[in-house]
């Protein structure tokens, strides 16, 4: 046996929400790199059209809070491609109080974030997964965060204006559990399930911030968005093939102290 090609991802079209985004646009180049059929879906076409340049990769309006745009957006992508071999929920929707702390935080923004970002990567995983299942298997692939597997530390936003919103530890542990439920449901129609949970991740954040993240993190430094994307990209090949309903940790040992 050759394993030449196995983190290759040739023949199969792959769509990442909010690819876009910080991760998503990593990660879209990266499945384009390795050979899959790829199409950004994102709010904001603009931003999408510059990651993708010359590349050949595609886009697809969606927007993860819309069950209408989801639909719409995933059934272009299955009917002009025949269907959908690799799902990646990227996408990051939140609300202007996003950054209030847990006192501020009202019921209705707890409701709206948690049925956007959740509710939004339900309907992507279950759509997705459907699809999987009448074509004999795929391979979905949702991005959570450390903060849905350990409580957020939070020393380390003393003294700046930044804080962990209560709702986004809920929505990404939730989002874990979520996946570990479509992974078993429809592993008997081939159909893997996995997240990737990355750690910090450098985009200028505040200097006080990153040094206290980063002496606290065993590696010595916050992680980049490229650094997200072999995770990615292993868990959508055949490199990958007895995976399922696992949560890989990307996070330079912050979890492991």
């Amino acid at each position: 046996m050759s394993y030449k090609g196995l983190f290759l991802c040739e023949d199969k079209v792959a769509l990442v929400t909010g690819g876009a985004g910080l991760l998503g646009r990593e990660i879209a180049k990266a499945l384009n790199d390795f050979g899959a059929k790829v199409y950004i879906g994102d709010v904001d076409e603009k931003k999408a059209k510059e990651v993708s340049g010359d590349t050949g990769i595609g886009y697809v309006h969606l927007d993860i809070t819309s069950e209408d745009s989801i639909g719409k957006a995933m059934e272009t992508v299955i009917r002009d491609n025949g269907g959908l071999d690799i799902m990646v929920n990227s996408a990051y929707p939140r609300t202007k109080d996003w950054g209030n702390k847990i006192e501020k935080v009202s019921l209705e923004s707890w409701k709206n974030n948690v049925d956007s970002h959740m509710g939004g990567y339900f309907f992507c995983c279950r759509k997705a997964a459907e699809q999987m299942k009448q074509q004999g298997g795929g391979t979905i692939i949702n991005l959570a965060s450390i903060y849905g597997v350990v409580a957020p530390d939070f020393s380390i936003y003393e003294g700046t204006e930044m804080t962990m919103p209560v709702a986004y530890s809920a929505i990404k542990g939730g989002i874990i559990a979520l996946t570990r439920y479509i992974a078993t449901y429809y592993a008997k129609y081939n159909v893997r399930a996995n997240t990737v949970s990355p750690g910090g991740i450098f985009d200028n954040q505040q200097e006080t911030f990153v040094k206290r993240y980063s002496d606290k993190t065993p590696l010595g430094r916050m992680g980049s968005p490229s650094e997200v994307t072999g995770a990615v990209v292993f868990l959508a090949s055949e490199a990958a093939s007895y995976i399922t309903g696992q949560n890989l940790i990307v996070d330079g040992g912050w979890t492991a102290w």
